[in-house]
């Protein structure tokens, strides 16, 4: 058993409390991972947090050398197949979960749940989640007084981050850092797009595995290059067949992650030597970058850090070509652009230690190529940490 984040076991407390809930339960990985420390494998898994502190887990068998690295108090599992009979990971849970209830008094209790729309990160080439089955098992299993939608609050708690999140976030980090140091300078023309996308994909598993006691680390990366580079605002983002060319953008996108913990990076190269407009657009961007960042403090509103990102690309010429939010939070989610803090024109977010978010301006010309620079940051007590200082300038950008 991992140390126990009393930290976060004693904010999910209050959340309980303020919301008049005796427990909370969840199953979505990333919320498991947000309760008890453990990250499921195939989403099947469930945890419960009870008002006084208490900690369940209900996992698969042949996820226990993973759950039993959380800090779960009570732990039991289930066998998700058979081969005396057919059966659904519902039926097979159903029992285990009743028998965690009982034990922690949670008959006729008011229970917290996941009950809307989530972006969930996959853990897995097949995620099982329960969906409506969830509502019904606790019905069955709780006999309880109420369910209560508990997805805000979720949200509200996945948002600040522990000292030992952060702490867990920023190893990821560094797992992507090792992969972009060692796949950028192999960048260069003639490479398929795909293919420079593989040479910072691999080292995220095969350098990452074993060290800073990560057991699961790998991730998804994208290169986008030349035109194509100005399409990676979209969900769409991609790589391609293009190959790569001289004097042209190649713009590299990561989330990544670390044992549950995801990263949201972004770097854009340029083979060879920047011509004026290249210059230009970088000088733009990095302006931009650091005006975020000198707005990042405890106390700022999210909006802020937004606008003074957009009036600097505004005032050098690309106010129109930034086309989306300044960032959002990320951490237990890799691109989720609802998660908070939303670096967003609109938001009424107010920054607070321990958020996690990218910071990522841009700049998108349709049919010539776009920049964007995006790095992971810490909110402090007094300002924030840039949790992803690599290729930061320039002449670090040029490859090929």
């Amino acid at each position: 058993m991992s140390d126990r984040d009393e930290a976060r076991v004693g904010r999910v407390r209050r959340a309980l409390a303020e919301a008049r809930v005796d427990a909370v339960v969840c199953a979505l990985p990333a919320n498991v991972l947000l309760l008890s420390g453990y990250w499921p494998v195939i989403g099947s898994a469930c945890a419960i947090v009870t008002r006084d502190g208490a900690v369940a887990v209900i996992a698969p068998s042949d996820e226990r050398a993973l759950a039993v690295r959380g800090w779960a108090s009570t732990f039991l599992t289930f066998e998700a197949g058979s081969l005396r009979e057919l059966t659904t990971v519902v039926d097979a849970i159903r029992a285990p979960l009743a028998e965690a209830g009982h034990a922690l008094g949670l008959e006729g209790a008011r229970l917290g749940y996941e009950g809307g729309a989530w972006y969930e990160p996959a853990t897995y080439a097949s995620m099982f989640l329960y969906g409506e089955a969830m509502h019904t098992l606790l019905e069955r299993c709780f006999a309880p007084s109420s369910l209560v939608p508990f997805d805000d609050t979720l949200s509200r708690l996945r948002s600040v981050k522990t000292d030992a999140e952060v702490t867990r976030i920023a190893a990821a980090c560094r797992v992507a850092e090792r992969a972009f140091v060692h796949g950028a300078p192999r960048l260069c023309a003639g490479l398929k797009e795909t293919e420079a996308a593989s040479l910072i994909r691999a080292p995220l598993s095969d350098a990452a595995v074993g060290r800073e006691g990560i057991e699961r680390a790998d991730g998804f990366v994208y290169c986008m290059s030349g035109a194509n580079s100005a399409l990676a605002h979209g969900a769409y983002a991609r790589s391609r067949a293009t190959t790569l060319a001289a004097g042209t953008f190649v713009l590299v996108h990561c989330n990544s992650y670390a044992d549950g913990f995801w990263t949201d990076i972004t770097r854009t190269y340029y083979l060879g030597e920047p011509n004026a407009i290249g210059r230009r657009m970088y000088e733009a961007v990095f302006a931009a970058h650091s005006a975020a960042l000198d707005a990042i403090r405890p106390g700022v509103r999210a909006a802020d850090v937004d606008r003074a990102a957009r009036e600097v690309l505004a005032s050098h010429g690309f106010g129109g070509v930034f086309k989306h939010s300044t960032g959002h939070g990320v951490g237990f989610a890799a691109i989720d652009h609802n998660a908070r803090p939303r670096l967003h024109p609109a938001s009424d977010e107010v920054l607070e230690p321990g958020m996690v978010f990218n910071v990522e301006p841009a700049i998108y010309i349709d049919g010539y190529g776009g920049v964007r620079h995006c790095d992971m940051v810490a909110v402090t007590a007094d300002g924030h940490h840039v949790l992803t200082p690599f290729h930061a300038r320039l002449e670090e950008l040029i490859v090929g």
